[in-house]
């Protein structure tokens, strides 16, 4: 395995021993001996860097960097410090207050969720891994606007069961609130083995930890638009088939869709999905279109602009961040108990899924529009065929059935949230003078 070198006591040629000169031998064999004890050692030290050391050497390796962004390894945690910190962070401050654990507490939606849960007097705990995927610089800033609200955001990853297991022993979370995945349509076709690793690996071992707890916490989760992928039927109801995915980030949500059934149905977890319909606003995502059009206009930049066969129009049902945080504590607020109890099911569960969108397909050309009068800057505008990689034509919610359960009702038009944007993306970046990724 690792190279040896040692000295061998028997010449490889042998030779004439001199019985007269003992005094030669014996100099001969303390010599042997201590060169034999000298790399007894070195071996030993072989052995210990090999099997000690190993596991961080390969997490340089191609593979592991490529699943670096939701790595297994967790920062150093532990200690009583860090656990009184966990306990004040998810303390209950209001009389009906919830106990939420929530996941990518770090991104956009779950930056906003859970200061909106703070606020309230809910007991909030972030974790999250602060990836790489998009420029860490801004979670790291979200981060520190969510301890500024009291939040603490626990450094680690899902896939981590030993993390994860520890934070359910220090605090007994009501509910989960699993925000962390692996986002973006296009990035599947660089790294697909980060959406399998996140959004299939990181639910299920999420799910195993919340079954085998007791209580067992209610779980909202964020699936996506992106599940009706190829569906022609607007607007995109619930009860619509969604068995065509047109991505590869599609497809795991919606079999993160199925996943969430079997847990329900064997475990008795209670759950529900969100279908978020291309969210935007303050804080927002640097990958998405409305965040990099309006980088790259004010840095004078031709931007891209899609168009269907037979210059057909790309419209986007875009949802303004506040709606959708209303919709994700409706969510909550809403969710039965589980009925499981140590990993055995007591009784039927509840299993929802809603779609939280605007109702208002609007074509990517007016986005544009709009963030050209916000910025007082003509776009370079260079229009291109839609690529096959993953991107739809248009997504439109229906959202009867959130509107009746939850109360949804979004309030905010795309004009008056870019504008919103806007304000915070100048006051952030400095009128584009400041770099982002």
């Amino acid at each position: 395995m690792y190279p040896m070198k040692h000295i061998d006591n028997i010449p490889s040629t042998p030779g004439k021993f001199k019985m007269e000169k003992p005094p030669y031998n014996r100099l001969r064999i303390h010599i042997s001996l201590a060169k034999l004890t000298f790399w007894s050692f070195v071996f030993l030290g072989l052995i210990f860097v090999f099997f000690y050391r190993s596991p961080a050497a390969s997490s340089s390796s191609p593979v592991s960097s490529d699943l670096s962004r939701r790595s297994l390894r967790t920062n150093s945690y532990g200690g009583p410090a860090w656990e009184k910190r966990i306990k004040a962070s998810a303390k209950v401050r209001s009389r009906n207050g919830i106990s939420v654990l929530v996941t990518g507490a770090a991104g956009f939606v779950g930056t906003h969720v859970s200061v909106a849960l703070k606020r309230r007097g809910d007991g909030v705990l972030g974790l999250d891994n602060f990836n790489d995927y998009y420029d860490p610089s801004l979670k790291r800033a979200r981060q520190a606007l969510l301890e500024r609200t009291g939040v603490y955001v626990v450094e680690g990853d899902i896939n981590d069961a030993t993390l994860l297991k520890k934070l359910f022993d220090i605090v007994q979370f009501s509910h989960v609130m699993h925000l962390a995945a692996q986002a973006g349509v296009r990035y599947a076709m660089e790294n697909p083995g980060s959406y399998v690793h996140s959004n299939i690996a990181g639910l299920v071992n999420l799910l195993e930890i919340c079954k085998s707890v007791n209580p067992q916490p209610a779980i909202v989760w964020a699936s996506s638009s992106s599940v009706y992928g190829l569906n022609s039927k607007v607007p995109f109801s619930e009860k619509d088939r969604t068995d065509q995915p047109a991505s590869l980030y599609a497809a795991t949500k919606k079999a993160g869709e199925e996943i969430a059934h079997t847990y329900n149905h064997i475990y008795g977890l209670s759950l529900t999905g969100l279908r978020f319909f291309t969210v935007y606003g303050p804080w927002g995502r640097p990958d998405m279109a409305y965040f990099f059009f309006t980088r790259d206009i004010l840095k004078g930049k031709s931007i891209p602009i899609f168009e269907a066969a037979n210059h057909g129009t790309v419209a986007r049902d875009f949802t303004y961040i506040d709606d959708i945080v209303k919709g994700c504590l409706a969510a909550l607020d809403t969710a039965e108990k589980s009925t499981g109890s140590g990993g055995k099911k007591k009784g039927p569960a509840q299993l929802r899924v809603f779609n939280l969108g605007n109702t208002s397909p609007v074509p990517v050309s007016d986005l544009v529009s709009i963030l050209e009068r916000l910025l007082k800057v003509k776009a370079k505008r260079l229009v291109m065929k839609l690529p096959r990689n993953g991107d739809v034509q248009f997504t439109h919610a229906n959202i009867s059935s959130a509107h009746k359960e939850l109360g949804y009702k979004p309030t905010t038009d795309l004009q008056t949230g870019l504008k919103k944007f806007v304000r915070w993306y100048i006051n952030y970046y400095g009128n584009g003078k400041k770099s982002v990724q």
